[in-house]
């Protein structure tokens, strides 16, 4: 309970002062402090979540598709996610056949089939029957989304892929989400 308040109160003071920012890509916001440090900006991409960037692609433009890099650490707890949007003129195959590869070094790799980006990426909070993290799973594996994910529930990498705009080329976004509950670095 403590977890989410805290994240809770950090999130509501972070978000207005993002909001307030202008769309400058290299603005972001930092607080340290004695009791944890907060950071919130614009200056994710592929390398920030740990892999490299697909050859050929470049970030994706819209209202939408601003990159996050967010991250919270105190005594308690530490969170941190990376979210950043890409296209390509290459084929969803190609994209997926890439980051298949270079999501290996973090385990064993799922294929997953959604709606929308993002459909499985989740973190739960104080369950008391789990002792650690749980592997990832495929929910609802259907749909035009693939999902490329990788770690547990508290330290995952995900690229999602789908076909680009009028079917050409690809859109992928790569997010990183690590959570922990003790004492450590982000």
């Amino acid at each position: 309970m403590t977890r989410q308040l805290t994240l809770a109160l950090c999130l509501t003071l972070a978000l207005p002062a993002l909001a307030r920012q202008s769309d400058t890509q290299d603005k972001s916001f930092d607080v340290r402090s004695s009791i944890g440090d907060l950071h919130v900006g614009k200056d994710a991409d592929a390398q920030k979540a740990g892999l490299p960037l697909y050859p050929g692609a470049r970030p994706k433009h819209e209202e939408d598709a601003d990159p996050l890099n967010f991250a919270i650490l105190t005594e308690s707890l530490g969170l941190k996610l990376v979210v950043a949007k890409y296209e390509s003129d290459d084929a969803p195959a190609k994209v997926i056949a890439f980051y298949r590869d270079k999501l290996r070094k973090y385990g064993k790799v799922i294929e997953c089939h959604s709606q929308k980006h993002g459909g499985d990426v989740e973190v739960h909070g104080d369950d008391k029957d789990s002792k650690g993290s749980r592997e990832l799973t495929c929910d609802n594996n259907s749909g035009p989304v693939t999902e490329l994910k990788v770690g547990t529930e508290d330290n995952q990498h995900v690229v999602a892929v789908e076909p680009g705009d009028k079917g050409k080329g690809s859109a992928f976004d790569i997010v990183y989400l690590y959570n922990r509950e003790k004492q450590g670095d982000i």
